[in-house]
């Protein structure tokens, strides 16, 4: 259960770094590029959350070979 839990929040963690990163495109394409630069950071972000949080929950919930 911790696993689905865990995943589950890397993946939401993954849904919204996606749509950080289309507002940050929206902001670009627009010419605001301060808007588009810091939603970029925050996508960052939320990117390497996401990242820690499968790669935390894989290895912390994996069975131990000893």
């Amino acid at each position: 259960m911790k696993r689905i839990i865990g995943m589950g929040v890397g993946v939401a963690y993954l849904g919204l770094a996606f749509i950080a990163l289309r507002k940050a495109s929206a902001g670009w394409a627009t010419g605001f590029e301060d808007l588009g630069f810091w939603w970029t950071v925050i996508a960052v972000i939320l990117t390497i959350a996401a990242g820690g949080a499968l790669v935390g929950t894989w290895l912390h919930t994996s069975e131990s070979e000893s």
